[in-house]
């Protein structure tokens, strides 16, 4: 099967399982590139907690998670390649000041010669907003207003703004980045954020487990698209399907069903799959690539 070319295929880079050897990072990067893959997917946290802490603690990651930096992580990547794109997925927005944010993808995009797409959310952990010193009960109100300014600081010189939570009195980055603006995808499935992505993201990136799971979710965006008078085809779509065992014909099933649900853009994920190397990971990649026929 070969995949069309409307349909960006990419990868989850496995950073909690993959280790912190700079060579292999750079050895995945450039393969993955060569593989033919169109971008790079990451996950990020700041903090972990400490599931022994006194109350407890439930999540996914914990402080024995590994998570590289998401920004020098990329930036890492883009020395390193020429082509493949980067996507945070998702950068959890409102724990971070937001100039600094702005600051930090437009000199990614700067280095990496346009090549960032800034995946943003709200998050889960309570406690690494604590430890930022951020309020994790207003980040939903907070994330729009954030948004609003990137883009402000994005694409101009000089940013006058006040708004619930920024102030800028006549002040701006440099350099600008190479997309004016950066493209925002957001992430969540809640009613509210597929609302606040249709309103203000240019993309969504789903964490539903498959196509048929989505079509809710997509059905609701699709809506709140018309109601703010927005183009539905010009609005992205990233899937990401699992490894599963190495089944080829699922993986091309769920393609095509993602591509009919409205896909554009579909990220191969290795991680949870029991590989406990760098190469396991890589391998996995190359089957998936062959399978697809993916490279140009």
């Amino acid at each position: 099967m070969t995949v069309q070319k409307k349909v960006n295929i990419g990868v989850v880079y496995p950073q909690t399982e993959f280790g912190n050897d700079a060579v292999a990072i750079r050895d995945y990067a450039q393969s993955v590139e060569e593989l033919g893959f169109s971008h790079i997917l990451a996950y990020d946290h700041v903090l972990g907690a400490n599931p022994s802490r006194p109350g407890g603690w439930k999540g996914p990651y914990t402080y024995q998670s590994a998570f590289q930096e998401i920004f020098i992580l990329f930036s890492y990547m883009a020395a390193c390649t020429t082509k493949i794109k980067f996507a945070t997925g998702v950068l959890i927005l409102p724990q971070r000041q937001t100039a600094l944010v702005a600051k930090q993808a437009a000199s990614l995009d700067v280095l990496s010669g346009g090549r960032l797409r800034l995946g943003v959310g709200l998050g889960w952990n309570s406690i690494e907003y604590t430890s930022l010193n951020q309020d994790f009960s207003t980040r939903g109100r907070r994330i729009e207003e954030q948004v609003k300014l990137m883009r402000l600081l994005w694409t101009q010189p000089l940013v006058t703004f006040e708004g619930i939570w920024h102030k800028i009195p006549d002040a701006g980055i440099n350099p600008l980045p190479v997309q004016r603006p950066i493209p925002v995808w957001f992430g969540g499935r809640a009613e509210p954020a597929l609302r606040r992505a249709a309103k203000f993201a240019d993309g969504w990136i789903s964490n539903h487990r498959d196509a048929t799971d989505a079509l809710e979710s997509i059905d609701l965006i699709s809506q709140h698209l018309e109601a703010n008078g927005r183009d539905r085809n010009a609005f992205g779509i990233e899937a990401i399907i699992p490894f599963a065992r190495g089944d080829s014909d699922l993986w091309e099933r769920q393609i095509q069903e993602w591509r009919e649900a409205g896909a554009t853009h579909i990220s191969f994920n290795t991680m949870g799959s029991d590989f406990d190397n760098p190469t396991k990971h890589l391998q996995a990649l190359r089957k998936f690539a062959d399978a697809l026929e993916i490279a140009d």
